[in-house]
């Protein structure tokens, strides 16, 4: 089997109203969803990252990325990786580069799966968890009043972990306040105060008895910040969710950044990377609690990751809901769980509505697809 073709598909898929409204779904219609093609008729379905710039990270994968591949077994994932990993390497370590390669990884492994008619976790060793705990991961609002609701809205829809996007005490208190303590608590903060200005927060925050408190320092990768912010709070101090390699959470752990470990399928290179993370982090004894804000394939292979390895600790879902699903058939949560899809490969398909009705294009530009 050899691969013939990558096409990458830039979506702008909106999401509906949401009651209390948040100015965040705008940034949310991005998606870029990577197909693999091969000669055998088995396509691998990706998601790469697409927040920022995803014609930017559209035209990695097909001017650098597909001429590396074209031609090639796609079984043979590791030394692909290793190929895309170097062929990139003067501007792909991080950031744009590093996404193109997680979707086209990501893929690689959903076209192995079909391929063997498993599942990716059963590729991966088989699942521990095949069932996982998550948590609601809601979007920011404008007043605590707003939060207070929006938290109330998703524990009694059986959710008992909610993670808030806020930067003010008031509003953790108001969330606090509107579920009670039989409900855990996650604060993102993505990345805003200097390393003093963080532990003044996380202390003043510790009366709300957070789960954890994520990324309060600005840049993220001021890790001899994070790990003074560590020390000087009770509070558990959870990152690396804007980490992108291996070597990066090497200087995570060593460092004492972090107490809970934050890798992004979408941000480090895929699926394998992501593999050799959780095991740097079984090695330093810290939990992993995958970050996954995405709807599609993103989502999906990071549950076949999680189910892999053990632990008590849940998987990221977004809450909000598209105005034409992303995948065939969404994934959902139940009373704060999640079932890890069986089928093979990833066990999800890209619903093709979606493609046809909501093609992505900047301002001004003819919508496209980009094919090699």
């Amino acid at each position: 089997m050899k691969i013939t073709a990558i096409e990458t598909i830039p979506l702008a898929i909106p999401m509906k109203p949401m009651t209390p409204p948040s100015s965040w779904t705008a940034g949310t219609r991005k998606q870029i969803v990577v197909r693999v093609r091969t000669d055998a008729g088995l396509v691998g379905l990706g998601e790469a990252f697409a927040y920022g710039a995803p014609l930017a990270v559209c035209n990695v994968i097909a001017e650098s990325l597909a001429p590396m591949l074209i031609g090639q077994d796609p079984a043979r994932i590791e030394a692909l990786v290793d190929l895309m990993h170097r062929g990139t390497m003067i501007y792909g370590r991080r950031g744009l580069g590093m996404f193109a390669i997680s979707g086209v990884e990501i893929a690689l492994w959903d076209l192995l799966g079909k391929a063997r008619g498993a599942p990716v976790y059963e590729l991966l060793g088989g699942a521990t968890r095949p069932r996982l705990p998550v948590y609601a991961s809601l979007l920011r609002y404008d007043s605590p009043d707003e939060v207070a609701q929006a938290c109330r809205q998703y524990a009694a829809q059986g959710f008992t972990m909610l993670k808030i996007h806020q930067t003010d005490v008031a509003s953790v208190r108001a969330a606090r306040e509107a579920v009670g303590d039989g409900v855990e608590l996650m604060l993102d903060t993505n990345c805003p105060w200097t390393p003093n200005e963080a532990i003044a927060m996380a202390r003043a925050l510790e009366p709300y008895r957070l789960f954890w408190l994520e990324e309060p320092v600005w840049p993220p990768e001021d890790y001899r910040g994070l790990a003074r912010v560590c020390r000087a709070t009770a509070t558990p101090i959870a990152s690396g969710e804007n980490e992108s390699t291996l070597y990066g959470f090497r200087e995570i752990i060593d460092g004492g950044a972090a107490d809970i470990l934050q890798p992004s399928i979408t941000k480090v290179g895929g699926i394998s990377e992501f593999k050799k993370i959780a095991t740097l982090a079984q090695a330093a004894n810290l939990p992993v609690a995958p970050h996954s804000f995405y709807f599609g394939p993103g989502l999906a292979a990071t549950l076949h990751v999680a189910a892999t390895f053990g632990g008590a600790m849940p998987v990221e879902f977004p809450t909000g809901e598209y105005e034409t699903p992303f995948l065939a058939h969404p994934l959902v949560a139940r009373d704060g769980w999640m079932e890890v899809p069986s089928g093979p490969g990833l066990g999800v398909e890209i619903n093709e509505d979606a493609i046809r009705r909501y093609p992505y294009s900047p301002s001004g530009a003819e919508p496209f697809v980009l094919h090699r």
